[in-house]
């Protein structure tokens, strides 16, 4: 790799983890604040509210099957009206953003089923108002499964920033293709494949810490 490619290569792997990074905190804060509403929602929970959780059910399942392309495509106007752009790393980044908000919240909402009513009914019994068992009671008794359900969200995203470079945004998946593929200089997409193999396995290893952490409470 010339001296020129390296540079240009720390720019993608800087390009990368901003958009891998702001797109886990935005959609993962997001995607826990749908998730909890949608189990609160569900008939029989804490706060149950039937329109509201079909509303919400249907809106996830819409969202969740589109392929990450496409979906990039389809709310571009909603960029547009949003953040001023519907290319580059920003325009991304909140396109990864949002899809992985409503990827998280499936995943919040079927860990937060598994919780033992037990635990729910003690502390209703206790007096706890539901926004506290939500996130006092209910949180913490799955986070083990939440951190597991995350790590692959991560995955996930890494993978979908590799599609960066079909909308200018940049990131270890353009540089492969731009100065790769394109040039027939395998050996840059062979570097660029290890880095983002890197990236998923620190990322696999770390969540995997911490559940077993969670878990071990």
């Amino acid at each position: 790799m010339s001296e020129y490619n390296w540079e240009v290569f720390q720019t993608a792997i800087g390009q990368t983890f901003f958009i891998v990074s702001i797109s886990v905190i935005v959609g993962g804060l997001l995607g826990l604040a749908l998730g909890l509403v949608l189990y609160a929602t569900r008939p029989g929970n804490l706060m149950a509210n039937r329109p509201v959780f079909i509303l919400l059910n249907i809106a996830v399942n819409i969202v969740r099957p589109i392929p990450f392309v496409i979906f990039l495509v389809a709310i571009q106007p909603l960029m547009l009206a949003s953040i001023g752009t519907t290319i580059g790393t920003n325009a991304v980044t909140f396109a990864l953003s949002l899809s992985a908000a409503f990827a998280v919240s499936r995943i919040v909402e079927q860990n937060l089923l598994t919780v033992n009513p037990g635990v729910i009914e003690a502390a209703r019994a206790a007096g706890a108002r539901p926004i506290s068992i939500l996130l006092t009671v209910l949180v913490p008794e799955a986070l083990g499964p939440l951190i597991l359900g995350y790590t692959f969200i991560f995955v996930a995203i890494v993978d979908m920033s590799a599609q960066a470079g079909l909308f200018g945004g940049g990131g270890i998946g353009d540089f492969a293709i731009t100065y790769g593929s394109q040039r027939y200089d395998w050996p840059v997409v062979y570097i660029s494949v290890a880095v983002m193999i890197l990236i998923v396995q620190a990322g696999q290893f770390l969540g995997n810490f911490l559940a077993r952490k969670a878990l071990r409470r």
